[in-house]
């Protein structure tokens, strides 16, 4: 072996030791990167999470907020950061539809990544306020091509869940709809509220209460299945748009090249937490439904949303409004 050769095959061991699996991993704390403001659902997870985490592993848990550019400055931190176990980021589906609204990403979707579980899936319901002359998607479709220039709908901005629940039933039903973008979840709930816009996609937790007041209409959820949170209310591919599918998910993901072993010990220690009976009603009880997916089985959902999204964005035309 000459020296180059000898001196290349020593820096590619010392940095694969330097990423190696702990035997006695975690021996200090673990950042959870979030990359939306405190009370959102990305943010309740992690704090739904990141209790028991603690306790299992003995080391703190810190959940580090980061809301910026949909999701962006967060998934760039984490893809970053050193592949050791100690960086933890907590996607939503948001992550998936970025690279179709932000072409030049500092960091690659697919690659830059170590899938570790899906936990939550958290259906939107379609909602309509009730002076619109509807009771379900079927009869929404109908007066949507009889009256093509009379709907709107909110959203809380291009690429986000809502806007494409929204684009994705224009374009499967063949119908028009103005998207109007307001600042944050309750701004577009107050608008429709208010019969400012006609319909919204919104969690279920927050629309249960208008539902059951008759301030609102529920028209249907955005899942292919009905959610455990609101088993009575159908699902917009059952009740006249069949395949339509709009869901938010939630994940754990760590850094690409973090090693196999602290990703296993992540998986099993995160899903055994989602999937306490406990932690599964909380999480039901606030519009979601418990998943704790294998990794490989993460990294196709977020395969599959990020063809989907970049295929709806191409034929309807959308762009970043």
């Amino acid at each position: 072996m000459n020296k180059k050769i000898a001196t290349a095959f020593l820096v590619c061991c010392t940095a694969a030791g330097a990423y190696a699996a702990d035997p006695q991993y975690p021996v200090k704390p673990i950042r959870m990167l979030v990359p939306f403001a405190p009370g959102g659902g990305a943010d309740l997870i992690a704090r739904i999470v990141a209790p028991r985490l603690s306790e299992r592993f003995g080391q703190s848990i810190i959940v580090d907020n980061r809301p910026a550019a949909g999701g962006i400055v967060a998934a760039e931190m984490a893809a970053r950061s050193t592949p050791d176990g100690y960086t933890l980021f907590v996607p939503t589906s948001n992550h998936a539809a970025n690279p179709s609204f932000v072409p030049k990403l500092g960091y690659d979707t697919l690659k830059d990544f170590a899938p570790i579980t899906l936990a939550v899936m958290s259906p939107l319901v379609m909602v309509a306020h009730p002076s619109l002359p509807v009771t379900n998607v079927q009869e929404f479709i109908a007066y949507a091509k009889a009256n093509p220039t009379k709907l709107n709908y909110g959203s809380t901005g291009a690429g986000g869940p809502p806007h494409l629940a929204g684009e994705l039933m224009k374009y499967m039903a063949k119908i028009q709809m103005t998207h109007i973008v307001y600042k944050g979840v309750s701004l577009a709930m107050t608008a429709v509220l208010s019969n400012e816009i006609q319909v919204t996609y919104a969690n279920i937790f927050i629309s249960q209460p208008h539902v059951r007041a008759g301030r609102l209409r529920a028209l249907g959820i955005t899942s292919l299945k009905r959610s455990q949170a609101a088993p009575d209310w159908p699902t917009i591919a059952e009740s006249g748009l069949p395949g339509y599918e709009a869901s938010i998910w939630f994940g754990f993901i760590a850094p690409a090249r973090t090693p196999r072993p602290i990703v296993a010990r992540l998986h099993k220690e995160i899903t055994a937490i989602v999937l306490l009976p406990d932690v599964r009603q909380n999480i039901i009880s606030q519009g979601g439904d418990p998943v704790a997916s294998t990794p490989e089985a993460f990294d196709k959902v977020v395969r599959d949303d990020v063809a989907r999204i970049a295929g709806l964005v191409k034929n309807a035309g959308l762009r970043g409004d």
